[in-house]
């Protein structure tokens, strides 16, 4: 094993797909000459030239209509978005072209397609800059949509995406580009739609997904010197969604909290709810709680992020509500 930045195993999965297959390859803005706004794509045009590793224009619905027809061709396009908040400009494409071309064409298109960059909030940035859009794509018949929180997760994910032969929206944040985890030193792949059971417990699920889990662990710490045993799960896809992973855990602990840093109606954490009281209600013994962003447009204030996002401090209280324990 090594140990890598976030970055950094993005980076390794791009390479090692590019060596391998010469139609996959890398556009977007400032991917090449400056390395990527974050520098995952640093190296990347020395090693495969300006045919592969492209510079886009400032201009979002323009170049991924580019990458949709590409992929219709045979190419296998990484789109590296800026940042998710941008691609609301792309949305036309890869809601009505790339998600739907399979199903249009009665199966004659595949659209082999990723796009990927920095989702949700990260700090200052007021609130247009500082949306997450999990639920917004995880709701389009035809994406598929990934968002992992550790290096090793990213690398094996983004690999597997990019062989996959539908379009695929990968969610990252600039609050995790460097983070640091190990990852293997051979190849390897991690399955789309397969949750990961990050830590074992007996009184209750935590199920997330994305940078916020950093706050279930920090959660789950401290709930552990109270002698309460939290369970949490990774998504690491949130479509398809692994049901089977949280109602299995939810049968052996009997409680949940979904924590979620988007905001609450139409959400990933409440599908997740409707889906436990359908299937596992007679193992539930409180119900499902959310911890979720307040349902208000992100604040550029410190004072006001402070309370939009969820914190342990929130999530431990979600936890002993479950247990009655407030």
């Amino acid at each position: 094993m090594k140990t890598v930045q976030f970055r950094e195993a993005l980076r390794e999965a791009m390479n090692e797909e590019m060596r391998n297959d010469e139609n996959v390859f890398l556009l977007g803005e400032e991917v090449a000459e400056y390395n990527g706004a974050y520098k995952v794509s640093q190296g990347m045009l020395d090693e495969f030239g300006p045919k592969r590793v492209i510079d886009t224009p400032i201009a979002e619905l323009g170049f991924t209509g580019i990458a949709v027809g590409a992929s219709m061709m045979g190419l296998r396009p990484i789109v590296e978005f800026m940042t998710w908040n941008f691609a609301i400009l792309a949305a036309d494409q890869i809601i009505n072209s790339a998600a739907k071309m399979l199903q249009m064409s009665g199966g004659q298109y595949h659209c082999p397609i990723v796009f990927r960059g920095g989702n949700g909030p990260a700090g200052q940035l007021g609130a247009t800059h500082s949306q997450s859009f999990e639920a917004f794509y995880a709701h389009v018949p035809g994406l598929k949509v990934i968002t992992p929180s550790t290096p090793y997760d990213a690398k094996g994910l983004l690999k597997a995406a990019i062989r996959d032969n539908d379009p695929v929206v990968f969610l990252e944040s600039e609050k995790m580009y460097g983070d640091k985890g190990e990852i293997p030193e051979g190849e390897y792949i991690i399955p789309i739609g397969v949750a990961d059971i990050k830590r074992k417990g007996t009184d209750v699920t935590i199920v997330s997904f994305g940078k916020i889990m950093k706050v279930a662990h920090e959660a789950a710490e401290i709930l552990a010197k109270e002698g309460i045993s939290c369970e949490i799960i990774d998504l690491r896809t949130v479509r398809p969604i692994d049901y089977h992973c949280i109602v299995e855990s939810v049968k052996r602990t009997n409680r949940c909290v979904v924590l979620e840093e988007s905001w609450p109606l139409a959400s990933i954490s409440s599908e997740i709810a409707y889906h436990l009281q359908r299937y596992a209600f007679d193992y539930l013994d409180a119900p499902v709680m959310r911890v979720t962003q307040t349902d208000t447009p992100f604040a550029f204030s410190p004072t006001l992020i402070e309370e939009a996002l969820p914190n342990a401090a929130r999530l431990i209280n979600a936890v002993k509500a479950t247990l009655y324990r407030n």
